[in-house]
């Protein structure tokens, strides 16, 4: 059917396109559960379910196809190309999304399609391209939609009902108390954003602080905010590519937030190895970063990773959880904990997704409508895809033990949820 529509509107339509379309749309609409309204260029529209949030309007015959038979990729596409127009909420034009992509890969009846994966070699300059792309968008933009300390990776809920100032700054409390920070402890922050967590380690828990980054904006910023926050003497950041970090057994703690993500599933052993380095026996190392739930590590279904790698995250790959695992086992580091924020991220999201909606005036004058439109499906995509368990998140946390075997970390996980309790 989807190839039918392709050939009867590029033969210009007429009765036999119209016909197809009309079988095509009530195919759709007795499958259910697409919230969708179609609208057509000649005024007549089509409510896949009753009283849909989402109504799309195509202009010409040409674009039918990029609705009915396409994956999330062209669909998305189809969107902030501005070739199809789509009104509602942008979770519920995901969720919509969705599910045309699900009935047309049903029609081909090949189960959920995977990108192959292109091969990046993730050397220091591409890796540097590729995040001056991501987080070079504009200070000013992200600042529309994150919290007030520009945190950009998945809050921490202790109930859900909480705003998302409190949930990233319980975010930060919680990592500082899995790595169990002490004053005067040497802290490194691989992929530093714009600096919270190193502000907020140094302020609260009395460490020296040291992030690193690749991007110049968040370089700058970060700076800035430690000048201004007084903190020029316990926290500082530098601009350079984690591979060229010097040093060995420096550091009594290293955390790693939303980075590993950008390293490439073929670098982790160079990555982990350098966390190994860097620190010290009986050190604690935490990551946190984004998994796969595909046990082979494949891309998001449906053309979703493929318009994330395209548009958002170049060079991104997700590894499944137990490939992170074993690679943090073969740096010589020993896994002690690990939690998964899967339901927190896609709670975050939701969150980025609706400032930034209430917010598209702004942020269409600083990046232009179609950068607006990619963000805005990107984060309520990945919302989606947290929220259906397509993706994860976890925090691995690792200690360096000594030739004896001993560990730092007390005999329980007590020490991470007495302060919450009495906060609370």
């Amino acid at each position: 059917m989807p190839r039918l529509l392709a050939i009867a509107a590029h033969l210009g339509g007429g009765r036999f396109l119209m016909t197809r379309i009309e079988r095509a749309l009530d195919e759709l609409r007795t499958r259910g559960g697409i919230p969708l309204r179609v609208r057509l260029w000649d005024g007549r529209s089509f409510d896949l379910s009753p009283e849909p949030p989402v109504t799309v309007t195509l202009r010409e015959p040409a674009v039918v196809a990029d609705l009915i038979g396409s994956d999330l990729c062209t669909l998305a596409e189809a969107l902030i190309d501005g070739r199809i127009e789509a009104v509602g909420p942008t979770l519920d034009i995901v969720r919509a999304g969705e599910a045309l992509a699900r009935a047309a890969d049903s029609s081909r009846g090949s189960g959920l399609p995977r990108a192959v994966r292109r091969q990046w070699r993730h050397s220091k300059n591409e890796d540097a391209d590729a995040i001056r792309r991501h987080y070079d968008v504009s200070n000013d933009f992200y600042a529309l939609w994150l919290d007030r300390e520009m945190i950009y990776s998945c809050a921490y809920f202790r109930s859900g009902d909480e705003g998302l100032d409190i949930a990233q700054r319980q975010k930060l409390d919680h990592i500082c108390r899995k790595l169990m920070l002490k004053p005067g402890e040497r802290l490194l922050d691989i992929g530093c954003g714009w600096g919270a967590l190193v502000r907020h380690a140094a302020r609260e828990y009395g460490v020296s602080a040291t992030g690193i980054t690749l991007s110049q904006q968040q370089f700058d910023y970060a700076s800035a905010r430690i000048g201004a926050d007084g903190l020029a003497d316990s926290c500082h950041v530098l601009l350079e590519d984690y591979r060229d970090h010097a040093g060995a057994g420096i550091y009594d703690k290293i955390v790693s937030v939303g980075m590993f993500e950008h390293v490439g599933i073929e670098n982790f052993p160079t990555y982990f190895g350098v966390v190994a380095r860097l620190l010290r026996t009986g050190g604690l190392f935490l990551n946190h970063g984004i998994t796969s739930t595909d046990v082979d590590g494949r891309a998001v279904g449906l053309g979703g990773g493929v318009f994330i790698g395209r548009h958002i995250f170049p060079g991104g790959e997700l590894a499944h959880l137990t490939k992170a695992v074993r690679e943090i086992g073969a740096a010589g580091l020993e896994v002690r904990d690990v939690e998964s924020l899967r339901e927190h991220y896609a709670l975050t999201l939701r969150h980025w997704t609706g400032r930034l909606e209430a917010a598209a005036g702004e942020a269409c004058a600083l990046v232009g409508e179609r950068t607006l439109r990619t963000w805005l499906l990107y984060l309520a995509g990945c919302a989606h895809a947290f929220a259906r368990n397509w993706v994860s998140v976890y925090q691995i946390l690792a200690a360096k033990t000594d030739n004896e075997g001993l560990c730092p970390l007390p005999w329980t996980r007590a020490h991470l949820y007495i302060e919450e309790e009495e906060e609370g």
